[in-house]
Order: structure tokens, then sequence, then C-alpha cells
């Protein structure tokens, strides 16, 4: 498998020039702990999550470096340290230099990727452009669909048939382009989750997924665009 079968596309982003306080208020209405951060033409210039807002100037919580750590570390670290303490606007506190792949990266390298830089998302790119993300939770979708519910190894070869023959009937369509977003097999149930362009293509996916062999059910968890 790679990024592109199982990154969420539908990306909630920051600009820039986007106030602290709203970036704050994107990641709380939306439930996420970080928003990537794009210019006018859509491509990945920095990200924005917790560990960029936890220590500010309004919760007392700014860092304090002994003078003799600040000697070591020089002036550009202290003035990165006051700008993410009292920047108001994302570019200010933002990290800009963002781990990122492509969207045909294997899934091992995206995991590699998360263990060896200690975070917990890589935004997927193409030609620079932010596409999608995956995130650990992504990646732990991914194991469920491949392993199921631990009911044997014939189930398990089931499900993964199931999404291989779906895949590729999602292809060949020309009226969808959902074919590499996430679908999800587990004991023969098919789960499409994610957003599609309008109710005509959300009704032909349902009926895609039920006419595959061996799909006991299909989960809907589409949001058509209205």
């Amino acid at each position: 498998m790679r990024a592109s079968d199982i990154m969420v596309r539908d990306v909630v982003t920051a600009r820039p020039d986007t106030k602290v306080a709203d970036a704050l208020k994107l990641m709380g209405d939306h439930d996420v702990s970080a928003l990537p951060v794009v210019d006018d033409q859509g491509r990945l210039i920095g990200i924005i999550s917790e560990s960029d807002l936890i220590h500010r100037a309004e919760i007392g919580t700014e860092k304090h470096r002994p003078w003799w750590l600040e000697a070591v570390s020089g002036a550009a670290a202290c003035a990165e340290d006051f700008a993410k303490s009292h920047g108001k606007t994302v570019d200010e506190v933002m990290t800009a230099d963002v781990v990122s792949a492509g969207e045909d990266a294997p899934l091992s390298d995206i995991a590699a990727l998360m263990e060896r830089k200690r975070i917990k998302r890589v935004p997927i790119l193409r030609n620079g452009k932010l596409v999608g993300v995956v995130s650990r939770s992504n990646l732990v979708q991914a194991v469920a669909s491949v392993i199921g519910h631990d009911h044997g190894d014939n189930a398990h070869h089931g499900d993964v048939e199931i999404r291989r023959e779906l895949l590729a009937r999602m292809e060949q369509q020309s009226w969808t382009d959902f074919g590499s977003r996430n679908v999800i097999v587990s004991d023969g149930v098919v789960h499409l989750w994610g957003l599609v362009s309008s109710e005509a293509e959300h009704k032909a996916l349902l009926a895609l997924a039920e006419g595959v062999p061996g799909v006991s059910r299909v989960s809907d968890e589409m949001f058509p665009a209205y």
C-alpha cells in the first residue's frame, strides 16, 4: 500500500497570514492537532502544530533560557523562541522545515519517517502541492484493513482481494477519482469514507462497491459536496 491509498484528502489548512487565534479555532473546530500551511498556489510552506503553540506568553509558558544556554544556542535560536511565544500570525510560529512525502511513497517509508523524525503526521505532495496527509491513525486503519479482526487468514486474504478488485473497478470509471481515497475492507464489509464531488457520484460508488464479489455490506461514510 502507498500513501495515496490511505491519505486524507480533505485537509484543513492555514495560510501564512492566518491569525494564530484563528488557527487555534480551526484546530478545535475540526478536532485536529496540526494544520499544514499553504501559499496561494497550494504549495506546502510549513506546518503549525500543538508543539508550536505550547510555549506562549499568554499563559506564561514561554521558554526562559539560562544566560549560558543563550550564549551557546545563539541569537537565532533565541529569536525563534520569542517568535513562537509572541507571534500573532501563523508564519511567525509555524515550523518551516516540514517532513513530507510523495503520494506514491510506500507505507513502510511513511512509518519510518514518523519514527525517525518523531512526528505524528506526514503531508503528502504532488509537484510540491499539498494533496493529502497521512497520520498515525491512518496507518492503524491500514493495518485494520489488512488483518481484519483476527478471524483467520482466509478472511484476511478475502478482504485484501475485495479491496484490490474494488479499487481496480473504480480506476476504470471516468466519473470518479475516488479510487485512491480511503477504502477499508474488514470481514467483507467495505468502508467508503471521504468527500465526493456530487450526490450522483455518491450513489454510483455505493452501487459499484455493492457489486464486487465477496462484499457483504457497504458502510457509507462519504460526504457529498453540494
